[in-house]
């Protein structure tokens, strides 16, 4: 699996139209696994976000959280909509990466 150490805003799902979770990391690989294996804990393990439906990668941190708080002030429909511009099957984008397909 390659490494991927830049600043991501993305975006996990538990399902289509499931359950949302927006986050910011400078490790996109690293936060997919920590995500599918429990590991980040939390909010995403309790409610089972273990998809990656959308990311957008930033030069620096500092756009990449201004990006991240600017979306989870928009509201469902708009991060729906976000998701199946690039993503209308809302097909697990970790798989791209390397990472074993979920049920």
């Amino acid at each position: 699996m390659q490494r991927n150490a830049q600043p991501t805003v993305y975006i996990m799902a538990s399902a289509r139209n499931g359950t949302l979770y927006i986050g910011v990391t400078s490790d996109l690989l690293q936060r997919i696994a920590q995500h599918r294996d429990g590991s980040f804990g939390g909010f995403t393990a309790r409610y089972g976000v273990h998809h990656l439906v959308w990311f957008e990668q930033h030069a620096t941190m500092e756009p990449a959280i201004t990006r991240e708080k600017q979306l989870k002030k928009w509201n469902r429909a708009w991060k729906i909509r976000l998701i199946e511009e690039d993503n209308p099957e809302w097909r697990d984008l970790a798989t791209d990466f390397g990472f074993a397909a979920l049920r």
